[in-house]
């Protein structure tokens, strides 16, 4: 049974390089797969099929390079924000960067 606290996050991250071809889909895919293999207490969306839950709320254009792209994650534990960005960073492949990120609120 999943824990009732959520704690919110919001990160920075930037995407250059070769990793500029995959597109929003795949971009959040990479972030949930990080984020499972960095074994942190993340937060299930409900529904039929549950992942882990992010948002990335704007999608940039394939092929464009940005180094202040923003994304949310819910997670079911407080974690300092260091420590969060760098075992998500561990996972994420050249090209994909978590440049910070800042606890929101427990919602």
């Amino acid at each position: 049974m999943q824990s009732t606290q959520r704690v919110k996050y919001d990160a920075e991250f930037s995407k250059m390089g070769d990793m500029v071809y995959i597109s929003h889909l795949d971009l959040m895919t990479l972030f949930r797969r990080s984020i499972r293999r960095a074994e942190l207490p993340f937060v299930l969306t409900e529904g039929f099929t549950p992942r882990v839950k992010i948002s990335i709320p704007r999608a940039l254009k394939l092929g464009r390079a940005s180094e202040e792209e923003s994304m949310s994650f819910w997670l079911t534990e407080k974690l300092s924000e260091g420590k969060a960005a760098d075992v998500i960073n561990a996972e994420l492949p050249e090209g994909v960067r978590v440049m910070g990120c800042k606890m929101v609120n427990n919602a």
